[in-house]
Order: C-alpha cells, then sequence, then structure tokens
C-alpha cells in the first residue's frame, strides 16, 4: 500500500451519519440487549469478485461493529462448489483489506460448519420437518406453484421418518447421482411466501470443494446454511439486503424448529466466547448504479464472453476493476456514507461515485505534466545541451506533499490541441505569434509554424521571455497557461482513457433485453507514444497523479514495464458525461 493509500483511508474517519440501523443498535445498547455486545458479520459467497454494492454492506457492517466496540466476522458462505473457487476467496479478502477494514479473529467458512448442519438435518427429519424428495428441478418447479397459485405436496412428503433418515444417510454415503434426491423442509405449499414451499436444504453434487475438497457429496443450499452459520457464531445484528426480507421466515422457521441447546452447542464447538443469542435479522436496501450492472451473472458472463479482459478490468464495478482504475479505499468509503442506509430502494447516479472519487484525489494526488498527444516545440533561445531544472510544487494548495525538480530543455512537448494556427475567439491557448506561458515556467512566443510536405503540422518554432519566470511580463497580459515535458528527458508512456461501459442509464432494466446491445464504444480508448515527466517514476512516487488539466490517473499495476508504463484514466477533472 502506497502512502497516498494509507492517508486516503485515514481521510474517510469522521462521524458517522445516522441512519435507522445505527438509531436501532443505539437502542439495544441502551437496554442492554444482547448484553450490550454488538457482534456483525459480512457473509459473502465466493462465486465471484465483490463489487460497489458489496462495498455499502461492508462500510454498514464492519462500521457499525467498530463504532460500538463490537466485532464483525468474514465468513464464506461457500455452500455451491461448482461456481465457487480460492480465486474468488482471495480476491474478496484481499479487498476488504484494501478498504481499510479488519475482520473478527480467522476467517470463517459455513463449509467448516457442514457436519453440525448435517446434523441439524437429522433433527428435522426426527421432528417430521424434513423430508426427502424424489421430484427433478423440473418437476419440483412445476409442483412449486406461482405467485397467484399454490403449489402441490411432493409425492415422497409423507416419507416415513425411518425412511427418510434411510435416503439422507445413503445421499451423503453417495449412493446416488445428482438430481436424483433432495432433502427439503416440509412447512406449507400454499403459503403466499414462495420460500416457505417446502424448500430444499440439501441436493446431491459430486464436485469437490475448494476448502472441504471430496469429503462431501451433498451439500446444504444457502437459505439453510446462512441463518444456523448466524446462530452458531452468536451473531447479534444479522444485516441483510431487502432482497433476503422474504427469506427471513425461513430463517426464523429453520432456527425455531432446532434444539436451542444444540445450537449453543454448536456455537461452543466453533469456538465462540460470547453469550449466546439467536440471530435478529435486519434488513436495508441494496446499492444499485445507473449505467452499471453488478448482478453477478451478468458480471461473470462479461468476463467469459470477454466483454471486459477479467474481474479486474478498469471498466467493472467489481472493487478490483475500481481499484486496478485508481479508486481510493476513503473514496468509495465516503461514498456509501454519502448515499445513507434505508429501506427505501433507489438508483444512485453515477455521478455521486464520480464525485467522490475526485474529491478525494483532489485533495490526495500530488500533479504532473503528461502529454496526450505531442507537437514538438522547439526553444530556439535555448542552448542545444542546456537544461534549467525547475522547482514545481507536488499541490497547489498542500504544502506537506513536498516538491519535485522538473527539467526544461531545448526541445519541449505541448499537446497538439494547445495550438491553433486560426483560433477561436477566447481561446487562450498558443497561436502563431501568440503567447502562453508554460506551466511552472516562462511564457514562451510562437515564432514559426514548421510543417511537412503533406502540410501537416510538424513542429513549432518559439522562444522564451528569460524575465518572467515566476513574473507577470512587462507590459502585455498572457492569460493562457499550457502544460509540456522535456522532449529529451520526458519518459515515453501508454495511457488508458476509460468511460462508462454502457450508455443506457438502467442496463439491468426489465425492459432491456440485451444489454449489451448498449456498450459504449468508447469506454476504453488506449494512446500511444505519450510524453510524461520523470518525477511520475521517480522514486518515492506517489500511486495516483493529477496530470495537469487531462484527469486524474494510476500506473497500471499489471501491464506496466519498466520500459514503457501504463497509466489508467480514473477520473476526468470534470464530468464529461452530462448531455450525452
Amino acid at each position: 500500500m502506497t502512502d497516498s493509500d494509507m492517508d486516503s483511508k485515514n481521510s474517510s474517519k469522521g462521524p458517522a451519519p445516522t441512519n435507522f440501523i445505527r438509531n436501532m443498535i443505539s437502542q439495544d445498547l441502551a437496554i442492554d440487549k444482547h448484553g450490550g455486545r454488538v457482534h456483525t458479520r459480512f457473509p459473502p459467497e465466493p462465486n465471484g469478485y465483490l463489487h460497489i454494492g458489496h462495498a455499502k454492506s461492508i462500510c454498514l457492517n464492519f462500521s457499525v461493529a467498530e463504532e460500538n466496540n463490537g466485532f464483525c466476522n468474514l465468513r464464506f458462505d461457500d455452500t455451491n462448489p461448482t461456481k465457487e473457487s480460492q480465486e474468488y476467496v482471495d480476491a474478496i479478502k484481499d479487498n476488504i483489506t484494501w478498504l481499510g477494514f479488519h475482520w473478527n479473529g480467522e476467517v470463517r467458512y459455513s463449509s467448516s460448519y457442514f457436519e453440525q448442519l448435517y446434523g441439524f438435518a437429522e433433527q428435522l427429519i426426527l421432528k417430521s420437518k424434513a423430508f426427502v424428495c424424489n421430484l427433478s428441478a423440473e418437476e419440483a418447479r412445476e409442483y412449486r406453484g406461482t405467485l397467484t397459485e399454490a403449489g402441490r405436496n411432493s409425492p415422497g412428503r409423507e416419507r416415513s421418518i425411518k425412511e427418510n433418515q434411510d435416503l439422507f444417510t445413503r445421499m451423503r454415503k453417495g449412493d446416488f447421482a445428482d438430481g436424483k434426491y433432495t432433502l427439503r423442509a416440509k412447512i406449507d405449499m400454499e403459503s403466499p411466501n414462495i420460500n416457505m414451499r417446502d424448500p430444499v436444504l440439501y441436493r446431491i453434487r459430486h464436485f469437490a470443494h475448494h476448502q472441504t475438497g471430496d469429503k462431501w457429496c451433498i451439500y446444504p443450499t444457502y437459505d439453510y446454511t446462512h441463518c444456523i452459520s448466524d446462530a452458531i457464531e452468536s451473531i447479534t445484528h444479522s444485516l441483510c439486503t431487502l432482497e433476503f426480507e422474504d427469506h427471513r421466515p425461513l430463517y426464523d422457521w429453520i432456527l425455531q424448529n432446532l434444539s436451542l441447546d444444540s445450537l449453543e452447542r454448536a456455537s461452543d464447538l466453533a469456538g465462540t466466547e460470547y453469550q449466546y443469542v439467536l440471530p435478529e435479522q435486519t434488513e436495508f436496501a441494496k446499492l444499485r448504479l445507473n449505467y452499471t450492472v453488478i448482478g453477478k451473472r451478468n458480471l461473470r458472463e462479461m468476463v467469459e464472453s470477454e466483454v471486459v479482459e477479467g474481474w479486474d478490468d478498469p471498466r467493472m464495478p467489481t472493487l478490483a476493476g475500481m481499484r486496478r482504475r485508481g479508486f481510493t479505499p476513503a473514496s468509495i468509503r465516503n461514498f456509501c456514507e454519502s448515499i445513507g442506509v434505508s429501506r427505501s430502494e433507489s438508483i444512485v447516479d453515477l455521478s455521486m461515485l464520480e464525485h467522490a472519487i475526485r474529491e478525494d484525489l483532489d485533495r490526495h494526488a500530488p500533479r504532473a505534466m503528461c502529454i496526450l498527444d505531442p507537437l514538438k516545440v522547439v526553444l530556439t533561445n535555448l542552448q542545444e545541451e542546456e537544461t534549467e531544472y525547475l522547482d514545481l510544487a507536488n499541490h497547489p494548495k498542500i504544502d506537506s506533499m513536498g516538491r519535485r525538480s522538473v527539467p526544461l530543455t531545448r526541445e519541449i512537448f505541448i499537446d497538439r490541441s494547445d495550438f491553433l494556427e486560426q483560433p477561436p475567439a477566447g481561446f487562450k491557448r498558443l497561436t502563431q505569434g501568440g503567447e502562453v506561458r508554460l506551466r511552472g515556467a516562462y511564457v514562451i512566443r510562437c515564432d514559426e509554424v514548421v510543417k511537412d510536405d503533406s502540410g501537416g503540422l510538424q513542429q513549432l518554432c518559439c522562444s522564451i521571455d528569460k524575465a518572467t519566470l515566476g513574473k507577470k511580463p512587462e507590459g502585455r497580459k498572457v492569460k493562457g497557461v499550457i502544460h509540456w515535458v522535456s522532449a529529451k528527458y520526458g519518459l515515453p508512456v501508454r495511457v488508458r482513457l476509460y468511460d462508462r461501459l454502457f450508455t443506457i442509464e438502467h442496463p439491468e432494466s426489465k425492459e432491456v433485453d440485451n444489454c449489451y446491445e448498449y456498450l459504449n464504444p468508447d469506454s476504453l480508448i488506449e494512446l500511444e507514444g505519450c510524453i510524461a515527466e520523470p518525477s511520475i517514476l521517480a522514486k518515492g512516487a506517489f500511486g495516483n497523479f493529477q496530470f495537469e488539466r487531462e484527469g486524474y490517473f494510476c500506473i497500471d499495476s499489471i501491464d506496466s514495464t519498466p520500459e514503457l508504463p501504463v497509466f489508467n484514466r480514473t477520473i476526468t477533472l470534470r464530468d464529461s458525461w452530462s448531455g450525452r
């Protein structure tokens, strides 16, 4: 982690804004509920990379625990080995740490509780609360009914306890093929809540697990596992997004039909040292952004179909992609705090996230100069071998960020757009016969325009006014200031300009049949032949920069080489999307 990353993290510290969850926890503490303890958890499924939507839940769960001297567990609810991998586990841990959070104790896995979960399933069978079902997946969907029609009981629902025990034991032993049987809860096939219509608790999957290997060939479902894992860990406040509100009755049903003594024993076996409590779930609205997709299925499809270059493609809304693009931990944390926590579903404008990153980088990113479209300028009244080192501030307002030495030589590069032979009214940059100031240096005048045989602009011949270093020129006004880089000492770099991946505001809307029809063709523009000042790679260089007048950039951690650094544009200096 760079020093700027650490400073950026620290900048997010401050009074936490109030919300209904913080108010609820304050009330719980006031009456000494749960023994005055606040214990939360962040329970991702390791079936993809974390995205910006997860960041809201991460910030909430870890922050409310920290604010109240509590604990937050990191637990992987790893119940589906066919879609999970160690790669996802490692990436999730890495990104939570990068955001600046620290989980309580060791990383936890629901798979560590598989033996206890199996025992709890046996409890439900003995109570005639669960049965082995032989309906296929397609048949089960047919029997389940719809939102307006009740479901029908499975033919296996009235099996005897003994037969269910035998079949469930044989399922564990591997006697049956995938899909042959499932273990289902016996609740109510006429319930208006479809989640309560005899949901599946276990399914057969002959597939190796990233934590348990080949030990199991039956795996518990997420809904069955999630609530019991919370109970085993004695979580006091189970904070979930609103999509799980209709699952809460099922979670309560499962826990209410298990022996409290057995749950406490499982908690003791898991090493929980606190007063035992049954978890209470509270839901909040998930984070949704416009111009963005965050559904894991869509994100995975984009990766697998090579719409993007991977989970950490800087155009992706994953934390890995944002990190590679140059977003800072503090900017994401500040954004999550600024949008608030409520129970009202809404879509947040992407410009709010972009404002958060600009605001943070404006305070923490040093300035540097980089020419994206170079045009050579010869300063005719400097000698061939003459080099003057200019002392420039790294930040115009923050002295503690230090200063840098920038070489000025006879030949420099300016951006091609900073010169026009026939300028429009109000043009404040360089023109033939006109003057402009080089950033942190002298005023120059364009004396000659040199063109190639085809009439293309080749170079400019200019003279410098040596009396204007740090001073206004006498008797005239020079309004324009342009950035520049020494041709002799400038570093060749490749630059990537990133923009929004989709051109429509709601690519995940139900009204959109195929969001890939609305991919932004300009979401990535690669520029070769760019030239940057040498300070960007000096010893102790910062991680993020503002390339003056071009935007905020960071060096790409994957594709850069010592011979050719690659810089990703994090964000423009101002919103360039408005009005498109």
